[in-house]
């Protein structure tokens, strides 16, 4: 055991280089491919009826309950110091932030980014891939760039309706379970809510879609062992993207908000 624990080192090593280096060269493919490849219209929009509308159910119903379960538990401690008003926002700042980008990358990674892999991945396991290079097809221009395209317009919008479904919930229990005022409630959510919100928003979704794509397209393209090797490819696609997408909010969340501070840091400097 002693002698063999150096040599699984190095080949747990050498996957992670050989993961992170596929993922360097399939992501310069795919700029070189916006730049050098060919335009397909339909193919394009093909993907966004596959990711956008078709994810547009789950992404609501997950925002509506999340938006309507943290305007509960925030009441539930804000009444206890007559601050119920700030509930709204309180959830409309953690949508915006935090709640409405992860949530969605999440429903993404799990519906789109297994999809993705493994559609890709069957075409490679019956050598369709091969098929379209000995046709002169690039794979990347044909298979991946049109998804992450699809991705990258798709997510932001699904982001701002799961947003804008939470902020709705939210002010449904606020007012009517809650009955807290009206008129403060809007008033300090719109108080607290700010341009710069929206922006982290925004770039963590394009950050979540590029990596959603760009790691589940590679899964599919390294599919092998057939069958087995599809569920395998679509299990490694889910889990790596949202764990990389869990570590990405992170940072992200440690960057943007030393830019784009937040309203409550606002008020209180």
């Amino acid at each position: 055991m002693r002698f063999q624990l150096p040599a699984v080192l190095g080949h747990a090593a050498f996957q992670v280089l050989d993961f992170f280096g596929s993922l360097g060269f399939l992501f310069i493919d795919f700029l070189r491919c916006c730049f050098k490849g060919k335009f397909r219209y339909y193919v394009l929009v093909e993907q966004i009826m596959k990711i956008g509308v078709g994810s547009q159910p789950v992404v609501l119903v997950t925002g509506i309950f999340t938006g309507a379960v943290l305007e509960a538990q925030a009441l539930f401690q804000l009444q206890t110091v007559k601050m119920d008003t700030m509930g709204g926002a309180v959830v409309a700042v953690g949508m915006f932030r935090e709640l409405g980008p992860a949530i969605t990358g999440l429903m993404l990674a799990g519906r789109v980014g297994s999809a993705m892999a493994a559609e890709i991945g069957t075409m490679k396991v019956t050598e369709q891939v091969d098929a379209l290079k000995t046709m002169n097809v690039d794979p990347v221009d044909y298979l991946v760039k049109p998804r992450i395209q699809a991705m990258l317009i798709s997510t932001p919008i699904l982001m701002l309706e799961s947003v804008l479904m939470g902020i709705l919930a939210a002010y449904a229990i606020g007012i009517v379970s809650f009955g807290v005022n009206e008129a403060y409630w809007l008033h300090f959510m719109q108080k607290f809510v700010a341009i710069g919100d929206l922006v982290c928003s925004m770039v963590k979704a394009l950050v979540f879609a590029l990596l959603i794509g760009v790691i589940s397209c590679r899964e599919g393209l390294a599919t092998v062992d057939g069958a087995v090797g599809v569920g395998q490819s679509t299990m490694r696609a889910m889990v790596y993207s949202a764990i990389a997408l869990l570590v990405a909010n992170f940072l992200l969340t440690m960057i943007l908000n030393q830019i784009f501070p937040m309203g409550f840091m606002r008020e209180l400097n």
